[in-house]
């Protein structure tokens, strides 16, 4: 009997080791593996930079690139006139400024008024079928 409780022994370290390699894998895919993506994706952010750029720095402050030192590795930036110089490694993020938004077409008055007044036509005709369907006696 003592050579079975040794048997079960030797099986209960084998699966310890087991429980001990899937907690480092589900590690690796649960903390590591985003977190090197993350770092990927900031790179790429940081090597894309380029003057005119409207930035966020990781302050908060709002501001448009005015020059890129690479031997420096600064940025400075152009505050509404004030010029400061901050590391690159303190820009959050780009701000994007679609051209789509600066560009809309601006519609006129008129089209607007006769398509409200279609709607409230189409409302007021809608509200009318409702009262009449309503009507007990019909």
């Amino acid at each position: 009997m003592y050579m079975l409780g040794a048997g079960a022994g030797a099986g209960g370290g084998l699966s310890t080791i087991l429980i001990f390699v899937v907690f480092i894998g589900l590690m690796y895919f649960m903390m590591i593996r985003p977190q090197k993506k993350q770092q990927d994706k900031r790179k790429q952010m940081m090597d894309s930079m380029k003057k005119g750029d409207s930035v966020v720095t990781i302050g908060g402050l709002h501001g448009v690139i005015d020059s890129i030192d690479d031997a420096d590795k600064t940025v400075t930036l152009d505050c509404d006139g004030v010029y400061l110089v901050f590391n690159r490694s303190a820009i959050g993020r780009i701000v994007d400024q679609p051209a789509a938004q600066a560009q809309a077409p601006v519609q006129d008055d008129t089209e607007n008024t006769d398509s409200e007044q279609q709607t409230s036509d189409e409302q007021e005709s809608a509200n009318n079928d409702d009262s009449q369907s309503d009507d007990p006696e019909k």
